[in-house]
């Protein structure tokens, strides 16, 4: 039953555990909302790194560990005494992000339990935050142990439907992340996947020998769930003509094949392997292609905390105005205030950006897609 979750290891080697080596760095402390967006999530991840790692030129403590990688567990071990320095349940696992070599793993501290002395009144409400604990890896194997990891939430999610005998299309709406709720796991990002109203199954009819005409982007770095998202639909192709899909939808599976967590290569050639076919089923949650963010910003003085290359968003301030607004590095400036900026030389857009006070309103969106969407890049569809 879990041979179909894709991934860099096989399926059932997760069952037993699969072991990475890699280079720990340290851990901190965050405190964090109880289902913090996405956005929030890598700003975090981003923050331990910062905390961690010693800045450029200076020397960085590491100590070589086993990261061992379960269904059940995630665990560190000393690479020299294989005695475990961390111990975590695979649903203690909050968020798990690769940043180029780097690996953070975000878990919940286990809240100190509290006695039945408690007022129900208080008990009832749960708290508003929780601790999580980040801990920050150095391996050439990022990307692949985030895979894995992923990989390990998705064949879990698999025994689960198993083991209830219950067929990921029949799961009522919420369940799954109910049932994740009575397991404690508080992920945004894992719960609007694994509600049943955000996935939608999608049919394309098409001609045998014809393209599905569509191309797809990487969701990017810091979905616990990385998948493939549309960045363009061929004009008059089958995928467009269904008007099922838009720009910005991500495709968890192709005719029961799931994509969650598998190289881009992979997914492409997937969907090539489709052509022969004349009915298409799709398994999609719609996401708006363009994220907004909004700037709270007083006064001029206070700084935006992000800066711009050619529209680009290529660095934040850690805990700036602009991290709180939802920003993201990597995506491409669409709009200002209402005003479009995808024509506008980058004098002039840091000029407005300078000026800019009060509420500032900013569209953005994927560089990968915005270039496919803009015609810089030729999409290749499939």
């Amino acid at each position: 039953s879990t041979g179909s979750v894709p991934g860099p290891c096989d399926p059932e080697d997760l069952l037993d555990g699969v072991v990475f080596g890699a280079k720990y760095l340290g851990s901190t402390q965050l405190q964090s909302e109880k289902n913090p967006s996405t956005n929030a999530r890598m700003a975090q991840a981003q923050e331990a790194v910062d905390r961690i790692k010693a800045p450029e030129g200076e020397s960085q403590p590491m100590t070589e560990v086993d990261l061992f990688i379960s269904t059940q567990r995630i665990k560190v071990l000393s690479a020299d005494t294989q005695e475990a320095m961390m111990d975590h349940a695979l649903q203690m696992i909050s968020y798990i992000a690769d940043i180029g070599n780097i690996v953070v793993l975000m878990a919940r501290r286990k809240p100190a339990s509290r006695k039945s002395a408690d007022s129900p009144a208080s008990s009832a409400e749960p708290p508003k935050k929780c601790w999580m604990i980040c801990h920050v890896f150095f391996s050439e194997d990022a990307q692949i142990i985030a895979q894995a990891i992923g990989q390990a939430f998705g064949v879990t999610y698999q025994q689960f439907l198993h083991t209830n005998g219950i067929k990921a299309t029949d799961l009522k709406p919420g369940e799954y992340s109910d049932y994740l709720g009575t397991q404690e796991l508080f992920n945004g990002d894992l719960v609007h996947f694994s509600r049943s109203e955000n996935i939608r199954e999608v049919c394309i009819s098409k001609k045998p020998g014809e393209i599905l005409g569509l191309a797809i982007v990487e969701s990017g770095w810091g979905s616990i769930l990385p998948t493939v998202v549309v960045a363009n639909l061929l004009h008059g192709g089958p995928a467009e003509r269904s008007g099922e899909l838009s720009i910005g939808d991500r495709i968890m599976s192709v005719n029961g094949t799931s994509l969650v967590g598998l190289p881009i290569t992979t997914c492409q050639s997937i969907i090539r392997d489709l052509k022969n076919l004349s009915i298409i089923k799709l398994s999609i949650v719609h996401c708006p292609p363009v994220t907004m963010a909004i700037i709270k910003r007083p006064d001029a003085k206070y700084q935006l905390g992000f800066s711009v290359e050619d529209g680009i968003i290529c660095s934040l301030m850690r805990g700036g105005i602009a991290e709180r607004g939802g920003i993201r590095v990597g995506h491409r400036i669409i709009e200002i205030n209402g005003q479009s900026v995808v024509a506008t030389p980058h004098e002039k857009i840091i000029d407005i950006l300078s000026n800019a006070v009060g509420e500032i309103h900013l569209k953005t969106m994927p560089t990968s897609t915005y270039r496919l969407l803009t015609g810089l890049d030729q999409p290749v569809f499939l």
